[in-house]
């Protein structure tokens, strides 16, 4: 967990855009802060600001509000205070929160990966998954809204293995999906979704399961996964599972003027 911490002084520093997507303030030549912009694939864009100085990192935050087109986003662990009233202070409102979980992977905890009758959990193909997202997402933009959703379905090119997916299939088509990313120590479960026509029948939980399952037998005995407050469905998966609430993160938006 990274608390920010500003030291003392208020140093006359020049902001520079040194790239697309990122920002120097320069003291003389000496870099006193940085500033960062990403577009995730869902279009979004997200900021992020590393200074030593509560005015370096007031200018850099100016700076890019300036320079980028709005809505803009930010995430911040919730318990970092001072990084919220930096960006509360930049215009930023928080739009929704997050928990963090440690899930575990054992078997003997989560339950065994059980589909119901006529479903079978297989490894995702290329064709289907596309057509599956177009589908979960249509039926997410029709409830709650897709910028809802923390992550895009899709993140991998064309013709690549969609080795971190993992599916439901009935009636010889997709109806769920589960996805892992396995990019650090500690793999995240990144998105359970189950197309709405399938719902309430526990395709969820044994994909989410399944995949657990996988891991513990890779010798991985934990993973991450990030859950929105008012998502209470999945609160409740997670939580039947085993999972462990560690803290939540916030995100925060400033809208077009």
């Amino acid at each position: 967990m990274n608390i920010l911490r500003f030291t003392a002084g208020d140093p006359a520093v020049k902001i520079t855009r040194v790239a697309p997507g990122h920002w120097h303030a320069l003291d003389d030549d000496r870099v006193t802060g940085r500033g960062e912009a990403t577009t995730r694939p869902d279009g979004r864009i997200f900021l992020g600001v590393d200074a030593w100085h509560r005015s370096v990192f007031d200018r850099l935050a100016r700076a890019m509000l300036a320079d980028l087109p709005e809505p803009l986003h930010t995430v911040v662990d919730e318990t970092d205070h001072e990084l919220v009233d930096c960006w509360l202070r930049a215009g930023m409102t928080i739009r929704r929160r997050e928990w963090e979980y440690v899930v575990p992977t054992d078997p003997r905890v989560t339950g065994q990966a059980v589909p119901p009758p006529g479903v079978t959990i297989v490894p995702a193909e290329d064709g289907p998954l596309r057509e599956l997202d177009r589908v979960v997402r249509a039926e997410v933009e029709e409830s709650v809204g897709w910028s809802e959703m923390p992550a895009e379905v899709l993140v991998r090119p064309v013709g690549d293995k969609w080795s971190n997916y993992t599916v439901a299939a009935e009636d010889g088509e997709y109806a769920g999906l589960v996805r892992v990313a396995q990019l650090t120590r500690l793999p995240r479960i990144g998105l359970v979704a189950v197309r709405a026509a399938r719902q309430r029948r526990g395709i969820g939980r044994a994909l989410l399961t399944h995949a657990l399952a996988v891991l513990h037998e890779a010798g991985i005995a934990a993973a991450s996964a990030e859950v929105s407050e008012t998502n209470v469905a999945a609160t409740a998966l997670f939580e039947s599972i085993g999972a462990r609430r560690t803290t939540s993160t916030v995100e925060m938006v400033r809208h077009g003027r």
